[in-house]
C-alpha cells in the first residue's frame, strides 16, 4: 500500500502549495505569478532532463532519470500541458478573490468528479457507498453556497466561483487523463514514464505561459493590478514539485487506484483551512467547517466504497 502512503505525503504538500499560492496572490498580479510558477518549476525539473539526456548513466534506474521520447510521447504530455493550465490559470484567479475556507472545501469535491468521470469514460459503476459519498460532496457544496452568502459571496452570480468550480472540472480531468497516461497497456492505459510527464509538463507550461504574459498581460500591465516580487512564489514550486512527484510515483506503483488517490490528495483542504483561520484569519469558521466536515464524511464513503 506504498502508493496510499505517497497519496497521503501529496495531499500534505498540496495543502502547503495552496496557502503559499494565496499569499503570493495577495494583492498580485495572476498571471505573472502563475508564469514565474511554471518558471521554478521547470527549473527544478531541467537538470534531470538534460543529466539523462547527455549522462545517461548517472541517473539510469533511479527515480530522477528521464528517458529520451519521441513525437508519440510528447504529444500526450502538450495535451496535459494545456488541460493542467487551464485549470490553473482559472483556480489561481479564483483563489486570488475568494477566501481559501470557501475555495478549498470546492477543490475538496474533486474525487467525485473524477468518479462520476470514471461511470461515464471507463463505464465503471457507483456502489452503494460511493453514491452516499457522492450525494455528501453534493449536498456539502449547496451548505458552503450558503456560508458564502455571510461574506457577500452569492454561488450563482459569483463568476470566481465560476472559475474555481471549472478549474475543479478540469483538475478531475486531468486526474483521469493523469491514470491512462500512467497505467500499462495491460490496465487500459498507455503506460508512460513518470518523469517524462512530470518533467516535460512544466516545460511546456512555461512556453506557453511566456506566451500569455507577452502577450495579454504585458501589454496592459498598466491598467491592471501590478505585480510584485513574493519569496512565496519560489514555495509554490517547490512544494507543487515535490507534491506532483510524490503523486505520479504513486500512480506509477502497481495496483494504484486513482479515485482514491485523488481523494487522499484532496485532504490537503485540512492543511488550507487551518491555515486560513489561523493565518489569513477568515470569516464564518464554524458554518465552513461543518461544510468541510460534510466533505470529509464523503470521502470516507469513497475511500471504503473503492475497496
Amino acid at each position: 500500500m506504498m502508493w496510499l502512503l505517497l497519496a497521503f505525503l501529496s495531499a500534505a504538500l498540496l495543502g502547503f502549495y495552496d496557502v503559499f499560492k494565496k499569499q503570493s496572490l495577495k494583492n498580485n498580479a495572476v498571471i505573472p505569478v502563475l508564469t514565474l510558477n511554471t518558471l521554478f518549476s521547470s527549473l527544478i525539473f531541467l537538470p534531470f532532463i538534460v543529466l539523462s539526456a547527455w549522462r545517461p548513466d548517472t541517473l539510469e534506474g533511479g527515480l530522477f532519470f528521464v528517458p529520451v521520447a519521441g513525437w508519440e510521447v510528447h504529444r500526450y504530455i502538450i495535451l496535459k500541458s494545456v488541460i493542467v493550465l487551464s485549470s490553473w490559470i482559472l483556480g489561481y484567479f479564483g483563489m486570488k478573490n475568494l477566501p481559501i475556507t470557501i475555495v478549498g472545501p470546492i477543490n475538496a469535491t474533486r474525487p467525485v468528479m473524477v468518479l462520476v468521470g470514471a461511470l461515464l469514460v471507463f463505464g465503471e459503476r457507483l456502489n452503494l457507498y460511493q453514491w452516499i459519498g457522492v450525494l455528501m460532496a453534493v449536498f456539502s457544496f449547496f451548505m458552503l453556497s450558503r456560508s458564502g452568502k455571510k461574506e457577500g459571496i452569492d454561488f450563482r452570480h459569483n463568476k470566481w466561483i465560476y472559475f474555481i468550480v471549472m478549474a475543479a472540472v478540469l483538475g478531475a480531468v486531468s486526474g483521469l487523463y493523469d491514470k491512462y497516461l500512467m497505467a500499462p497497456v495491460s490496465q487500459g492505459g498507455i503506460g508512460l514514464d513518470r518523469m517524462v510527464v512530470q518533467s516535460w509538463y512544466n516545460i511546456y507550461q512555461l512556453f506557453m505561459m511566456g506566451a500569455v504574459l507577452m502577450l495579454l498581460w504585458w501589454p496592459k500591465r498598466q491598467a491592471s493590478t501590478p505585480f510584485r516580487w513574493d519569496w512565496c512564489i519560489i514555495l509554490i514550486s517547490i512544494f507543487l514539485s515535490a507534491a506532483d512527484f510524490v503523486y505520479f510515483y504513486a500512480l506509477s506503483l502497481d495496483g494504484a487506484m486513482i479515485s482514491i488517490v485523488s481523494m487522499v490528495r484532496r485532504g490537503s483542504v485540512i492543511v488550507s483551512f487551518i491555515f486560513g483561520a489561523m493565518v489569513f484569519r477568515e470569516k464564518n469558521l464554524k458554518s465552513k467547517a461543518v461544510d468541510l466536515a460534510l466533505v470529509l464524511i464523503g470521502m470516507i464513503f469513497l475511500y471504503f466504497g473503492s475497496w
